[in-house]
């Protein structure tokens, strides 16, 4: 057998085995982070519920100076819409609520750019100790492709480390509102 035909099969054996890998991860996904923020549940979920409020916290925000952003639907709560396209960065993509109460917001999320995706995202918000416990999660399918790419980068720490800095983000904007009583 030739030196070629071996590292032909050696190779067919490489990719057989990343295929079989990346088939045996879970079919969904969910990233979440927490942080506690010295204010009452509802100016928290203010800032969260209205799309306008965004540029003040989210980290996604500042990665396209000029990027396009469009509201439609309510102002704010269920019904709200949010359009945003920009660089390669920021991509582009939709986000709508899904539903608002005190303690959670639901917001369906479509990714157009560079990635086509349909997730979810849930801030929840906790009364806890004086102050609101704030979890910020994303959730839904991982297709095959995601969970190919899944093996070089893990999107746990990529993402995680974005909702981080928006829920910092977010605590500090929430911080320059006077309390309500």
């Amino acid at each position: 057998m030739s030196v070629w035909v071996l590292i032909a099969w050696a190779l067919l054996a490489l990719i057989l085995s990343v295929l079989l890998t990346a088939a045996t991860r879970p079919n969904s996904f969910r990233v979440e982070r927490a942080l506690h923020i010295e204010s009452h549940p509802e100016q928290v979920h203010g800032f969260i519920h209205d799309f306008h409020r965004w540029t003040a916290w989210s980290p996604w925000e500042k990665l396209d100076p000029s990027m396009q952003r469009s509201y439609s639907g309510e102002p704010a709560g269920k019904g709200a819409v949010y359009a945003w396209s920009g660089n390669g960065k920021a991509g582009a993509g939709r986000m709508e609520i899904t539903d608002s109460n005190p303690e959670r917001i639901t917001i369906r999320i479509e990714f157009f750019k560079p990635f086509a995706a349909c997730n979810t995202v849930e801030f929840s918000m906790v009364p806890q100790d004086g102050g609101t416990q704030v979890t910020w999660a994303m959730f839904g399918p991982s297709p095959f492709i995601s969970r190919l790419m899944g093996l070089v980068f893990n999107m746990d720490k990529m993402i995680g480390r974005d909702f981080e800095a928006g829920l910092a983000n977010l605590r500090s904007a929430v911080a320059q509102v006077p309390a309500t009583p």
